[in-house]
């Protein structure tokens, strides 16, 4: 399902500071943060091998995509893949209000989806987002500031979403300095806090699912299989400089990377 907390435009030193946990079944072929594709369009970014697609990706010329899910009780398996929007977003060159507007038109094509798009170049970051089903697809530019987006509309106020960027927002005004994307990685995505019932959104899909779900970090172990937080990303970007850190699930144990780029684009010409 997903769910993403970010400073946008809104710190002193970073243009962008992302944390964003990504809950799939255990089973599910999966492939860790790395480059992949050819020549200028190479993507960094975990890859999906069912479907090809990707959670979070980003690349040198300064775009970056990441999705969640929108809960919804009803999934058809036969619509296309969200996890080809971020891929589509970089290897386009539209810019995030014009993709969005784009992908609007095919919302109806995909299960419910939340996208955050940006050109950090062009300092613009957009989100579209196709639920709940049958309302009207939402398109809009996404404001400087805090941020967080679970399995509902953007800034929705579910009650681990609120705990989570109240908690980020404390950590990160106590920072000076470089921002330690490990430390709030480990601190704020593996918090397993579960919320009272009475405080649970109604999304259609029954209380107990619900409450599986209410962690920030997730881990279910059920009859249909191992579901939970597999990979967690903090990213930062500072002066055209990205460092993207990942703690990833493979093979029953918990391992690490970190990625640092340069944005080689006209917005680095131009800084």
């Amino acid at each position: 399902m997903c769910i993403a907390v970010w400073a946008w435009r809104s710190h002193d030193e970073y243009e962008l500071v992302l944390l964003l946990n990504r809950d799939e079944y255990h089973e599910r072929p999966t492939e860790a943060v790395s480059w992949w594709g050819d020549g200028e369009k190479r993507i960094l970014g975990g890859r999906d091998r069912v479907a090809g697609g990707t959670w979070l990706c980003c690349s040198k010329d300064g775009r970056l995509a990441f999705l969640t899910n929108f809960r919804e009780p009803d999934v058809c398996p036969n619509l296309k893949s969200r996890g080809d929007l971020p891929v589509r977003f970089l290897e386009s060159t539209k810019s995030p209000l014009e993709f969005a507007e784009e992908i609007a038109k095919e919302a109806d094509q995909y299960n419910g989806f939340n996208l955050i798009i940006a050109d950090l170049c062009l300092k613009v970051m957009a989100y579209v987002s196709n639920g709940p089903k049958g309302k009207p697809t939402i398109v809009q530019l996404v404001t400087p500031g805090l941020h967080v987006l679970s399995n509902a509309n953007l800034d929705t106020p579910w009650c681990k979403a609120q705990r989570l960027v109240q908690n980020f927002e404390k950590l990160l005004m106590k920072q000076e300095g470089d921002v330690p994307l490990k430390e709030m990685a480990e601190k704020l995505m593996q918090d397993t806090t579960r919320v009272d019932q009475d405080q649970l959104p109604n999304t259609g899909c029954g209380l107990e699912k619900e409450s599986l779900l209410s962690s920030i970090f997730i881990d279910i172990d059920n009859d249909q299989g191992r579901y939970g937080t597999r990979s967690t990303i903090a990213l930062c970007v500072r002066e055209n400089a990205v460092t993207l850190f990942e703690r990833y699930l493979e093979s029953g144990l918990w391992k690490e990377h970190t990625f640092q780029y340069q944005i080689e684009s006209m917005c680095q010409k131009e800084g």
